[in-house]
């Protein structure tokens, strides 16, 4: 294929985009340059994400930024189907400015297969509540959905509700489809931890199973909840805040 990355990876990538968390026009009410007072710093967001020692060998870490590398531009859009999802991945036309603690990391296994992303955000609990219940109306409004990486190649993915973690109402979906013969499989799911929100995509070709994706769905849970202080579902922010007066974050 001509396009860098397989294409069920940036279809699914651009669902985890959709439910990234922190849009541009929701970050407009906070102080401009400045994160809200009491939120994770994009540093402390950083050292909270999954790296090669939490999900074991033969990953390599491809990217962990507090400055998202690329933005939805670089995704494939929706063909077609499920509009409340492809207006959520258009709805996110440029990356969080700072007044949005954001960070993100993409691990990939051999040869890119299988990739695991995962994004964390911080926001005033209300606007993360708003951006979460969007995010869960269109995961499960959408049963099918087609992408085109801009070239001929286009897949249509079954979407169905699964459960990756321990918490049942956590929105989590499992994304089947083919392409040229080759099996393609994703997992999709979001998660609160306070004020925090995290998106975590599994992608993966040649195969079907949700072991791997649930595995690693647990351990990037637990590393938030260990590393921010934070329950996962809890509406009660992290207790691993940014210091109020000046000092060196933690």
């Amino acid at each position: 294929m001509s396009h860098p990355k397989p294409l069920h990876a940036l279809a699914a990538a651009a669902l985890a985009a959709a439910v990234a968390l922190g849009p541009a026009h929701l970050a407009a009410a906070a102080t401009p340059g400045q994160p809200a007072q009491g939120l994770p710093t994009s540093e402390q967001l950083t050292a909270a994400l999954l790296t090669v020692d939490d999900i074991g060998p033969g990953f390599t870490q491809v990217s962990s930024t507090a400055s998202p590398s690329a933005g939805p531009s670089t995704m494939p859009s929706p063909a077609n189907d499920c509009d409340a999802l492809s207006d959520l991945i258009n709805m996110h036309t440029g990356i969080p400015g700072p007044e949005t603690p954001h960070a993100e990391a993409e691990l990939d296994g051999p040869g890119g297969n299988p990739m695991v992303t995962e994004s964390l955000t911080a926001e005033d609990a209300g606007k993360l509540t708003t951006d979460l219940d969007a995010a869960t109306a269109a995961l499960k409004s959408c049963h099918t959905i087609t992408f085109s990486a801009g070239t001929n190649d286009s897949v249509t993915f079954t979407v169905t509700p699964v459960t990756l973690g321990d918490r049942q109402d956590a929105s989590a979906v499992r994304l089947d489809g083919t392409l040229a013969g080759v099996q393609l499989n994703a997992f999709v799911g979001v998660e609160r931890f306070g004020t925090v929100g995290m998106a975590f995509g599994f992608f993966q070709r040649g195969g079907d199973s949700s072991q791997l994706a649930s595995f690693q769905y647990r351990a990037a849970v637990a590393k938030v909840q260990r590393a921010l202080g934070a329950t996962a579902g809890s509406t009660t922010p992290p207790t691993a805040t940014a210091p109020v007066t000046q000092g060196t974050s933690v």
